[in-house]
């Protein structure tokens, strides 16, 4: 698949702007860790995109372990790779996916990172991401009060892939920089 085939196929399953801006926050991430670990970039970015495929037709909140399993039948369905399928179930702990691949590890951590960093620059005057520094980011993941959805143990599995977590919060700030204006932040 595409990007703009995946695109389109958020487009037909998430209407709300805010979880359209996450995927693609974690899209971003996913492509600049591919980058770093010498992946394949569509491919790692395609699973960014679409991890989230289903946020709004399941009950998260109720039945936590479908979400991702929605997700990959609708993948399923339209002919992802396995690779993003299992990536999707994999996102979510509660699917009992384990993770295996580097991608599966590191969308793990990489999906709670950017709510951390967008909550980190909606507090800040500007409410800039550009205006954000990776000090800061990690000033917030220390105050176990502040943004409260963002499991700090989850983006600590950042460990599973060698990464420190202060590179880790540095390539996941640097990412989500570059596409500000598609986040509109």
């Amino acid at each position: 698949m595409k990007r703009e085939q995946a695109i389109n196929l958020i487009k037909k399953h998430v209407k709300n702007r805010n979880s359209i801006k996450h995927m693609l926050a974690v899209e971003a991430v996913m492509r600049a860790l591919a980058k770093r670990f010498d992946e394949d970039e569509e491919l790692w970015g395609l699973a960014g995109l679409l991890h989230d495929i289903d946020m709004e037709i399941v009950d998260y909140r109720n039945n936590p372990e479908e979400h991702g399993k929605k997700g990959a039948e609708i993948l399923e369905k339209e002919g992802v790779s396995k690779k993003v399928i299992d990536a999707a179930l994999a996102h979510n702990k509660a699917t009992g996916k384990k993770r295996e691949t580097d991608l599966e590890k590191a969308i793990h951590a990489a999906d709670p990172l950017t709510g951390l960093i967008v909550a980190s620059a909606l507090i800040i005057p500007s409410k800039k991401i550009n205006d954000l520094t990776t000090d800061s980011v990690i000033k917030r993941f220390k105050e176990k009060s502040f943004a409260r959805g963002a499991d700090r143990e989850t983006i600590k599995c950042c460990s599973e892939i060698g990464l420190e977590l202060d590179k880790f919060i540095e390539i996941g700030l640097l990412s989500m920089q570059e596409i500000s204006k598609e986040l509109e932040l």
